[in-house]
């Protein structure tokens, strides 16, 4: 592939994204929350804080009942984190394309991210992260880095209806259970990475349960792209009834440092659509699901075993 149009690609994925790493819950889920207890965010001074950071902070360490923090519309020029103590937040913007988070740090994944999530229990709506670095790369500019929208750790964590924008890395899904609803994920290179602290999918062990699955979304960007490329030697990633665009790269995966391994990687196109779903001329090691294994994809049997999505603050408005 062309390395120049390969840095300039930005292939958004307007997809349902599920990935799990654990077989059974590590916390109990969150009890109720009082309306009344809510936490506002304005820039303007019309809330109780002024900084996402700030009203985070204000949550008690174990609390244990669903606390809902609005952010309200605007751009928000900080560094966010939920600490592991504070479980059962329910982050609520007023929409993606009206509530932001952002930052520039950059060069390291472990301290870049501009949002970053430690707890179990995590529901977040409406709000867009974004890592402002290199949004705006041109070739006589340094490289390309590191440079973190969002990295999540928890188990049990919900995006509904939120964006992520950057360049390298944007969304580092380390581990848990994650559903992303309705989200918009923009990036250029290995722009969804996770699973044990590794790129896009990081299974090192055949009987992990690691993976990546792509439902009813979107791919398109700039210049020929890969669907995904094999940082572990079980690397796992399904698309299911995606929209591809014409600048999916023909042979559409790279078994990148595992070549000489594919047999043990787990890539996918099932009933997907567009101009860039020929897959005829596919690597010759890509996947053929059976109705039956497409069944352990579904939404309740890789993340929702224990009926956890129902007892979240949007459980409401999820697809089906």
């Amino acid at each position: 592939m062309d390395k120049k149009m390969q840095l300039l690609i930005t292939a958004p994925l307007a997809a349902t994204l599920f990935c799990i790493f654990l077989t059974t819950s590590r916390a109990a889920d969150c009890t109720a929350g009082n309306e009344g207890d809510a936490i506002t965010v304005d820039l303007n001074g019309r809330g109780h804080f002024t900084s996402v950071q700030k009203a985070i902070d204000s949550v008690p360490s174990g609390n244990s009942k669903w606390i809902t923090i609005r952010v309200n519309p605007g751009t928000y020029k900080e560094l966010v984190t939920i600490p592991l103590e504070k479980p059962c937040i329910f982050l609520q913007g007023k929409g993606r394309h009206l509530t932001t988070i952002a930052f520039d740090s950059h060069q390291q994944t472990d301290t870049s991210a501009t949002f970053t999530s430690n707890p179990d229990n995590i529901v977040v709506q409406g709000i867009t992260f974004k890592n402002s670095f290199n949004r705006y790369w041109k070739q006589t500019e340094p490289p390309i880095v590191q440079a973190l929208a969002a990295r999540v750790y928890g188990d049990k964590c919900v995006f509904l209806q939120c964006g992520f924008l950057g360049v390298q890395d944007t969304v580092w899904d380390v581990q848990g259970r994650h559903l992303y609803d309705s989200c918009y994920i923009e990036g250029a290179v290995d722009f969804i990475f996770g699973g044990g602290q590794s790129f896009f999918q990081g299974r090192e062990e055949p009987h992990e349960r690691s993976g990546f699955f792509f439902e009813r979304g979107a791919v398109f960007g700039v210049g020929k792209f890969l669907l995904g490329r094999a940082y572990r030697r079980y690397s796992t990633v399904v698309f299911h009834k995606t929209k591809l665009a014409a600048g999916v790269a023909p042979e559409g995966w790279d078994a990148w440092t595992y070549k000489g391994h594919e047999k043990s990687i787990a890539y996918a196109e099932v009933d997907c659509e567009g101009r860039g779903s020929d897959t005829l001329k596919r690597v010759p090691w890509e996947r053929h699901l059976t109705p039956e294994q497409m069944r352990y994809f579904s939404r309740r049997n890789f993340i929702d075993q224990e009926g956890w999505l129902g007892k979240t603050p949007v459980a409401k408005m999820l697809k089906p």
